[in-house]
Protein backbone atom coordinates (compact mmCIF):
# COMPACT_ATOMS: atom_id res chain seq x y z
CA UNK A 1 0.00 0.00 0.00
CA UNK A 2 1.22 3.78 -0.97
CA UNK A 3 2.01 5.44 2.60
CA UNK A 4 0.81 8.84 2.75
CA UNK A 5 3.83 11.55 1.93
CA UNK A 6 4.20 14.03 5.31
CA UNK A 7 1.93 16.99 5.48
CA UNK A 8 5.04 20.11 4.97
CA UNK A 9 4.22 23.25 6.64
CA UNK A 10 2.32 25.10 4.95
CA UNK A 11 4.24 28.79 3.93
CA UNK A 12 2.81 32.15 4.54
CA UNK A 13 3.77 35.06 2.87
CA UNK A 14 4.41 38.94 4.39
CA UNK A 15 3.46 41.64 2.09
CA UNK A 16 5.49 44.53 3.42
CA UNK A 17 4.54 46.68 6.64
CA UNK A 18 0.62 46.81 5.14
CA UNK A 19 0.79 43.26 7.06
CA UNK A 20 0.13 39.84 5.86
CA UNK A 21 -1.17 38.07 3.01
CA UNK A 22 -2.38 34.41 3.24
CA UNK A 23 -0.18 32.80 0.58
CA UNK A 24 -2.99 29.34 0.95
CA UNK A 25 -4.69 28.70 -1.78
CA UNK A 26 -8.77 29.51 -1.85
CA UNK A 27 -11.06 27.11 -0.90
CA UNK A 28 -14.42 26.53 -3.33
CA UNK A 29 -16.71 29.58 -1.72
CA UNK A 30 -19.77 28.60 0.17
CA UNK A 31 -22.76 30.57 -0.72
CA UNK A 32 -24.50 31.87 2.88
CA UNK A 33 -28.39 33.03 2.83
CA UNK A 34 -30.09 35.37 4.96
CA UNK A 35 -33.44 34.45 6.57
CA UNK A 36 -34.89 37.20 4.36
CA UNK A 37 -32.76 36.87 1.23
CA UNK A 38 -34.32 34.88 -1.99
CA UNK A 39 -32.54 31.76 -2.63
CA UNK A 40 -29.35 31.69 -4.69
CA UNK A 41 -28.40 28.32 -6.80
CA UNK A 42 -25.81 26.21 -5.26
CA UNK A 43 -22.12 27.02 -6.17
CA UNK A 44 -20.73 24.38 -8.73
CA UNK A 45 -18.75 22.01 -6.07
CA UNK A 46 -15.12 21.43 -6.70
CA UNK A 47 -13.89 18.01 -8.21
CA UNK A 48 -12.99 15.51 -5.72
CA UNK A 49 -9.14 14.31 -5.37
CA UNK A 50 -8.32 11.19 -6.81
CA UNK A 51 -7.91 7.78 -4.51
CA UNK A 52 -4.13 7.89 -5.62
CA UNK A 53 -3.67 11.65 -4.80
CA UNK A 54 -6.27 11.70 -1.71
CA UNK A 55 -2.85 12.46 -0.06
CA UNK A 56 -2.68 16.46 -1.77
CA UNK A 57 -4.13 19.64 0.33
CA UNK A 58 -7.57 20.19 -1.43
CA UNK A 59 -7.48 23.72 -0.75
CA UNK A 60 -4.43 24.13 -2.44
CA UNK A 61 -5.37 22.96 -6.17
CA UNK A 62 -7.65 22.52 -9.12
CA UNK A 63 -8.76 19.21 -9.92
CA UNK A 64 -8.89 19.47 -13.73
CA UNK A 65 -9.77 15.61 -13.94
CA UNK A 66 -8.29 11.91 -12.50
CA UNK A 67 -5.40 12.26 -14.15
CA UNK A 68 -4.66 16.69 -14.58
CA UNK A 69 -4.45 18.54 -11.07
CA UNK A 70 -3.04 22.27 -10.89
CA UNK A 71 -1.30 24.40 -8.03
CA UNK A 72 -3.00 27.43 -7.41
CA UNK A 73 -1.31 30.78 -8.65
CA UNK A 74 -1.62 31.78 -4.80
CA UNK A 75 -0.25 27.93 -3.13
CA UNK A 76 3.34 28.36 -3.86
CA UNK A 77 4.57 30.38 -1.06
CA UNK A 78 8.06 31.89 -0.53
CA UNK A 79 9.67 28.73 -0.26
CA UNK A 80 11.92 27.06 -2.93
CA UNK A 81 10.48 24.22 -2.71
CA UNK A 82 7.35 23.09 -3.86
CA UNK A 83 5.54 20.98 -1.24
CA UNK A 84 4.26 17.64 -2.48
CA UNK A 85 1.22 18.37 -1.20
CA UNK A 86 0.56 20.92 -3.12
CA UNK A 87 2.67 19.99 -6.46
CA UNK A 88 0.67 19.38 -9.44
CA UNK A 89 -0.14 15.94 -11.06
CA UNK A 90 -0.52 15.09 -14.68
CA UNK A 91 -0.59 11.47 -15.90
CA UNK A 92 -0.94 10.66 -19.89
CA UNK A 93 -2.31 7.09 -18.63
CA UNK A 94 -3.68 6.34 -15.22
CA UNK A 95 -1.12 5.13 -12.54
CA UNK A 96 -0.67 1.94 -12.06
CA UNK A 97 -2.09 -0.45 -9.47
CA UNK A 98 -0.66 0.95 -6.06
CA UNK A 99 0.55 -2.70 -5.22
CA UNK A 100 3.84 -1.26 -6.94
CA UNK A 101 5.01 0.11 -4.24
CA UNK A 102 4.38 -2.46 -2.07
CA UNK A 103 8.10 -3.66 -2.40
CA UNK A 104 9.47 -0.84 -3.91
CA UNK A 105 13.24 -2.27 -3.54
CA UNK A 106 11.95 -5.09 -6.05
CA UNK A 107 10.92 -2.51 -8.84
CA UNK A 108 12.76 -3.40 -12.24
CA UNK A 109 13.99 -1.29 -14.57
CA UNK A 110 16.45 -2.67 -17.81
CA UNK A 111 19.36 -0.44 -19.37
CA UNK A 112 20.11 -1.16 -22.60
CA UNK A 113 21.95 0.32 -25.42
CA UNK A 114 25.06 -0.10 -22.98
CA UNK A 115 27.92 -2.14 -23.55
CA UNK A 116 26.57 -4.56 -20.95
CA UNK A 117 22.88 -4.42 -20.69
CA UNK A 118 21.14 -5.34 -17.28
CA UNK A 119 18.02 -5.39 -15.65
CA UNK A 120 18.53 -4.18 -12.59
CA UNK A 121 16.34 -3.67 -9.42
CA UNK A 122 15.68 -0.36 -7.09
CA UNK A 123 17.56 -1.70 -4.49
CA UNK A 124 20.88 -2.49 -6.46
CA UNK A 125 20.60 1.12 -7.94
CA UNK A 126 20.73 2.28 -4.48
CA UNK A 127 24.50 0.52 -4.01
CA UNK A 128 25.56 1.92 -7.22
CA UNK A 129 25.84 5.99 -6.50
CA UNK A 130 23.26 8.63 -4.80
CA UNK A 131 22.65 12.30 -5.86
CA UNK A 132 20.52 15.06 -4.84
CA UNK A 133 19.25 17.50 -7.79
CA UNK A 134 16.41 21.03 -7.84
CA UNK A 135 14.51 21.12 -10.97
CA UNK A 136 11.86 22.87 -12.31
CA UNK A 137 8.85 19.81 -13.05
CA UNK A 138 6.53 22.01 -15.33
CA UNK A 139 4.26 20.25 -17.84
CA UNK A 140 4.46 21.34 -21.32
CA UNK A 141 0.89 22.63 -21.47
CA UNK A 142 1.50 24.79 -18.37
CA UNK A 143 0.03 28.35 -19.67
CA UNK A 144 -2.41 26.57 -22.46
CA UNK A 145 -5.44 28.10 -20.86
CA UNK A 146 -4.01 31.86 -22.18
CA UNK A 147 -4.13 30.74 -25.84
CA UNK A 148 -7.00 32.27 -27.53
CA UNK A 149 -8.00 29.81 -29.66
CA UNK A 150 -8.70 27.42 -27.04
CA UNK A 151 -7.11 24.46 -27.77
CA UNK A 152 -8.13 21.06 -26.33
CA UNK A 153 -6.49 19.88 -23.39
CA UNK A 154 -6.37 20.94 -19.88
CA UNK A 155 -6.12 24.69 -19.82
CA UNK A 156 -3.56 25.06 -17.16
CA UNK A 157 -2.76 28.70 -16.16
CA UNK A 158 0.77 28.81 -14.37
CA UNK A 159 0.01 25.43 -11.57
CA UNK A 160 1.28 22.65 -14.16
CA UNK A 161 4.91 23.63 -12.45
CA UNK A 162 6.58 23.29 -9.22
CA UNK A 163 10.68 23.06 -8.13
CA UNK A 164 11.40 19.52 -6.40
CA UNK A 165 14.13 18.26 -4.93
CA UNK A 166 15.04 14.92 -6.53
CA UNK A 167 16.83 11.61 -5.12
CA UNK A 168 18.85 9.08 -7.01
CA UNK A 169 21.20 7.48 -8.93
CA UNK A 170 23.05 10.00 -11.73
CA UNK A 171 22.31 8.67 -15.37
CA UNK A 172 25.90 9.03 -16.45
CA UNK A 173 27.20 7.03 -13.07
CA UNK A 174 24.91 4.00 -14.43
CA UNK A 175 26.28 4.12 -17.79
CA UNK A 176 29.55 3.96 -16.79
CA UNK A 177 29.16 0.78 -14.52
CA UNK A 178 27.50 -0.87 -17.50
CA UNK A 179 30.34 -0.18 -19.50
CA UNK A 180 29.84 3.20 -21.33
CA UNK A 181 26.70 3.64 -24.46
CA UNK A 182 27.06 1.00 -26.88
CA UNK A 183 28.12 2.91 -30.54
CA UNK A 184 27.25 6.45 -30.72
CA UNK A 185 23.54 6.90 -29.83
CA UNK A 186 21.73 9.61 -30.69
CA UNK A 187 18.28 9.87 -27.87
CA UNK A 188 18.08 8.61 -24.42
CA UNK A 189 14.59 6.92 -24.50
CA UNK A 190 12.85 6.01 -21.35
CA UNK A 191 9.55 3.75 -21.45
CA UNK A 192 7.07 3.85 -18.72
CA UNK A 193 5.35 0.99 -16.67
CA UNK A 194 1.62 2.13 -16.87
CA UNK A 195 -0.36 -0.99 -17.64
CA UNK A 196 -1.75 -0.65 -20.91
CA UNK A 197 -5.38 -1.91 -22.52
CA UNK A 198 -5.18 -5.60 -24.15
CA UNK A 199 -5.82 -5.52 -28.02
CA UNK A 200 -4.50 -2.51 -29.19
CA UNK A 201 -1.20 -1.42 -30.33
CA UNK A 202 1.29 -0.44 -27.49
CA UNK A 203 2.64 2.20 -29.80
CA UNK A 204 -0.50 4.19 -29.69
CA UNK A 205 -0.38 4.52 -25.96
CA UNK A 206 2.93 3.87 -24.22
CA UNK A 207 4.62 6.85 -22.62
CA UNK A 208 8.08 6.80 -24.10
CA UNK A 209 9.67 9.20 -24.52
CA UNK A 210 13.44 10.36 -26.29
CA UNK A 211 15.65 13.25 -25.52
CA UNK A 212 18.72 14.02 -27.05
CA UNK A 213 21.85 11.97 -25.57
CA UNK A 214 24.02 14.76 -23.81
CA UNK A 215 20.35 15.14 -21.63
CA UNK A 216 21.95 12.22 -19.81
CA UNK A 217 24.66 13.98 -18.24
CA UNK A 218 22.38 15.53 -15.58
CA UNK A 219 19.55 12.65 -15.91
CA UNK A 220 18.56 10.71 -12.72
CA UNK A 221 16.70 7.93 -12.14
CA UNK A 222 15.12 8.72 -8.81
CA UNK A 223 13.20 7.43 -6.33
CA UNK A 224 12.79 9.65 -3.85
CA UNK A 225 11.18 13.52 -3.39
CA UNK A 226 11.26 16.19 -1.46
CA UNK A 227 12.99 13.76 0.91
CA UNK A 228 10.22 11.31 1.01
CA UNK A 229 9.98 7.94 -1.53
CA UNK A 230 8.15 8.59 -4.65
CA UNK A 231 4.52 8.33 -4.71
CA UNK A 232 2.03 6.86 -6.91
CA UNK A 233 1.04 10.55 -8.24
CA UNK A 234 4.54 11.70 -8.97
CA UNK A 235 5.81 8.01 -10.50
CA UNK A 236 6.74 6.04 -7.68
CA UNK A 237 8.94 4.11 -7.06
CA UNK A 238 11.05 4.80 -9.85
CA UNK A 239 10.78 7.93 -12.51
CA UNK A 240 13.47 9.52 -15.32
CA UNK A 241 14.36 13.14 -14.78
CA UNK A 242 15.40 14.93 -17.01
CA UNK A 243 16.91 18.67 -15.77
CA UNK A 244 15.52 21.45 -17.50
CA UNK A 245 12.73 19.41 -20.00
CA UNK A 246 9.42 19.66 -19.74
CA UNK A 247 7.27 17.21 -17.82
CA UNK A 248 6.33 14.15 -19.94
CA UNK A 249 10.51 13.81 -20.94
CA UNK A 250 10.41 13.00 -17.53
CA UNK A 251 9.32 9.30 -17.50
CA UNK A 252 7.43 8.12 -14.59
CA UNK A 253 7.02 4.34 -13.52
CA UNK A 254 10.41 3.93 -15.72
CA UNK A 255 11.05 0.26 -17.10
CA UNK A 256 13.24 0.44 -19.47
CA UNK A 257 15.75 2.86 -20.15
CA UNK A 258 17.81 2.52 -23.59
CA UNK A 259 20.22 4.61 -25.74
CA UNK A 260 19.17 4.55 -29.14
CA UNK A 261 20.02 5.42 -32.91
CA UNK A 262 16.59 6.61 -33.21
CA UNK A 263 13.79 8.05 -31.46
CA UNK A 264 10.87 6.17 -30.01
CA UNK A 265 8.10 4.86 -32.66
CA UNK A 266 5.49 5.89 -30.16
CA UNK A 267 2.96 7.71 -31.07
CA UNK A 268 3.18 10.24 -27.78
CA UNK A 269 7.11 11.00 -29.49
CA UNK A 270 6.15 10.65 -33.52
CA UNK A 271 2.76 13.01 -33.29
CA UNK A 272 2.43 14.05 -29.68
CA UNK A 273 4.11 16.72 -28.36
CA UNK A 274 5.08 18.77 -31.32
CA UNK A 275 4.81 22.23 -32.02
CA UNK A 276 2.44 21.90 -34.76
CA UNK A 277 1.49 24.89 -36.53
CA UNK A 278 -1.79 25.95 -36.65
CA UNK A 279 -4.30 24.08 -39.02
CA UNK A 280 -2.13 21.71 -39.54
CA UNK A 281 -1.62 18.13 -38.60
CA UNK A 282 1.00 16.68 -36.00
CA UNK A 283 3.89 15.41 -37.93
CA UNK A 284 7.54 13.90 -36.72
CA UNK A 285 9.41 16.43 -38.83
CA UNK A 286 8.19 19.47 -36.40
CA UNK A 287 10.29 20.52 -32.92
CA UNK A 288 9.52 18.16 -29.98
CA UNK A 289 8.57 19.59 -26.90
CA UNK A 290 11.40 19.03 -25.36
CA UNK A 291 13.72 21.85 -23.59
CA UNK A 292 12.50 24.44 -21.19
CA UNK A 293 12.32 28.30 -21.87
CA UNK A 294 13.18 30.87 -19.27
CA UNK A 295 9.47 32.04 -17.54
CA UNK A 296 8.59 33.40 -14.80
CA UNK A 297 4.67 34.85 -12.90
CA UNK A 298 3.85 36.75 -10.13
CA UNK A 299 2.26 34.65 -7.06
CA UNK A 300 0.93 37.63 -5.20
CA UNK A 301 -0.47 39.60 -4.01
CA UNK A 302 -3.42 39.28 -5.23
CA UNK A 303 -3.54 35.81 -6.79
CA UNK A 304 -6.61 34.23 -7.14
CA UNK A 305 -8.72 36.59 -5.43
CA UNK A 306 -6.89 37.59 -2.31
CA UNK A 307 -7.64 40.87 -1.31
CA UNK A 308 -5.42 44.43 -1.92
CA UNK A 309 -5.22 47.09 -0.52
CA UNK A 310 -3.55 50.38 -1.43
CA UNK A 311 -0.50 51.20 0.02
CA UNK A 312 2.58 49.41 0.79
CA UNK A 313 2.93 45.68 -0.76
CA UNK A 314 5.58 43.31 -1.74
CA UNK A 315 4.97 41.68 -5.32
CA UNK A 316 6.29 38.06 -5.60
CA UNK A 317 7.00 35.50 -7.79
CA UNK A 318 8.83 32.74 -8.79
CA UNK A 319 11.30 32.37 -12.13
CA UNK A 320 13.43 29.65 -14.32
CA UNK A 321 15.99 30.20 -17.10
CA UNK A 322 14.84 26.57 -18.33
CA UNK A 323 18.44 25.25 -18.79
CA UNK A 324 20.37 27.95 -17.64
CA UNK A 325 20.52 29.83 -14.53
CA UNK A 326 18.51 32.50 -13.81
CA UNK A 327 20.61 35.77 -14.08
CA UNK A 328 17.55 38.89 -13.08
CA UNK A 329 14.02 39.28 -12.99
CA UNK A 330 12.46 42.69 -13.53
CA UNK A 331 9.20 43.64 -12.71
CA UNK A 332 6.34 45.85 -13.97
CA UNK A 333 3.07 46.81 -11.81
CA UNK A 334 1.93 48.83 -14.81
CA UNK A 335 1.20 46.82 -17.44
CA UNK A 336 4.89 46.53 -18.91
CA UNK A 337 4.92 50.62 -19.06
CA UNK A 338 8.01 50.50 -16.78
CA UNK A 339 10.10 48.08 -15.07
CA UNK A 340 12.33 47.96 -11.75
CA UNK A 341 14.67 44.63 -11.07
CA UNK A 342 13.25 42.66 -8.54
CA UNK A 343 15.78 40.44 -5.72
CA UNK A 344 16.41 37.16 -5.76
CA UNK A 345 15.24 35.61 -2.46
CA UNK A 346 16.45 32.49 -0.77
CA UNK A 347 18.81 29.36 -1.31
CA UNK A 348 19.73 29.12 -4.86
CA UNK A 349 19.41 25.51 -5.86
CA UNK A 350 20.96 25.21 -9.22
CA UNK A 351 20.57 26.28 -12.43
CA UNK A 352 17.50 23.78 -13.03
CA UNK A 353 15.65 24.70 -10.46
CA UNK A 354 14.02 28.64 -9.79
CA UNK A 355 14.76 31.58 -7.93
CA UNK A 356 12.22 33.00 -5.83
CA UNK A 357 11.61 37.03 -6.27
CA UNK A 358 10.11 39.91 -4.75
CA UNK A 359 10.22 43.76 -5.09
CA UNK A 360 9.10 46.33 -2.20
CA UNK A 361 6.34 48.42 -4.28
CA UNK A 362 3.18 51.10 -3.52
CA UNK A 363 0.12 50.43 -4.72
CA UNK A 364 -2.47 53.27 -4.93
CA UNK A 365 -6.44 52.39 -5.15
CA UNK A 366 -7.28 51.25 -8.90
CA UNK A 367 -6.37 48.29 -11.30
CA UNK A 368 -2.56 46.87 -12.06
CA UNK A 369 -1.37 45.05 -13.92
CA UNK A 370 1.39 42.80 -12.20
CA UNK A 371 4.32 41.30 -14.45
CA UNK A 372 7.84 39.85 -14.30
CA UNK A 373 10.30 39.20 -16.83
CA UNK A 374 13.26 36.63 -16.25
CA UNK A 375 16.31 37.00 -17.88
CA UNK A 376 18.91 33.51 -17.73
CA UNK A 377 22.43 34.22 -17.79
CA UNK A 378 23.37 33.19 -21.31
CA UNK A 379 21.42 36.98 -21.75
CA UNK A 380 18.30 34.75 -22.96
CA UNK A 381 15.03 37.35 -21.77
CA UNK A 382 11.59 35.83 -20.98
CA UNK A 383 9.60 36.72 -24.27
CA UNK A 384 6.60 38.83 -24.41
CA UNK A 385 4.15 37.36 -26.99
CA UNK A 386 3.64 33.21 -27.02
CA UNK A 387 4.89 31.35 -30.00
CA UNK A 388 1.12 30.25 -31.02
CA UNK A 389 0.65 26.47 -31.94
CA UNK A 390 -1.98 24.38 -32.62
CA UNK A 391 -1.80 21.88 -28.94
CA UNK A 392 -1.29 24.68 -26.94
CA UNK A 393 2.53 23.99 -25.44
CA UNK A 394 5.50 25.72 -23.64
CA UNK A 395 3.58 29.23 -23.44
CA UNK A 396 6.17 31.40 -21.82
CA UNK A 397 5.04 34.68 -22.69
CA UNK A 398 5.34 37.39 -19.60
CA UNK A 399 2.19 39.25 -21.37
CA UNK A 400 -0.18 35.93 -21.08
CA UNK A 401 1.08 35.86 -17.21
CA UNK A 402 0.28 38.77 -15.92
CA UNK A 403 -1.57 39.48 -13.21
CA UNK A 404 -4.39 41.68 -13.07
CA UNK A 405 -5.37 42.93 -9.45
CA UNK A 406 -7.97 45.59 -8.18
CA UNK A 407 -6.60 47.47 -5.28
CA UNK A 408 -8.99 49.09 -2.32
Amino acid sequence: METTPHNPTRRRLLAGSAGALAAAGLGAPTLARAADAPAKPAAAAAKALPPYAAWKDADSVIVHSANTIETKRSAFGDGVITPSRQLYVRNNLPPPDPSILDDRDAWKVEIAGVKQPRTLTVGELKTLGVESIATVLQCSGNGRGYFPHKPSGTPWQVGAAGCVMWTGIPIRTLVEYLGGVEGAPAYMTGTGGETLPEGLDPKSLMVERSVPREAMQDALLAWEMNGEPLSLAHGGPLRLIVPGYTGVNNVKYIKRLAFTADQSPAKIQQTGYRLTPMDAKPDPSQPSVWAMDPKSWITGPGADGQAVKAGRAVVRGVAFGGMNAVKKVDVSIDGGKTWKQAALIGPDLGKYAWRQFALPVELSAGQHMLISRVEDTQGNVQVEKRSDNAPGYVNSSWRDHALTVNVT
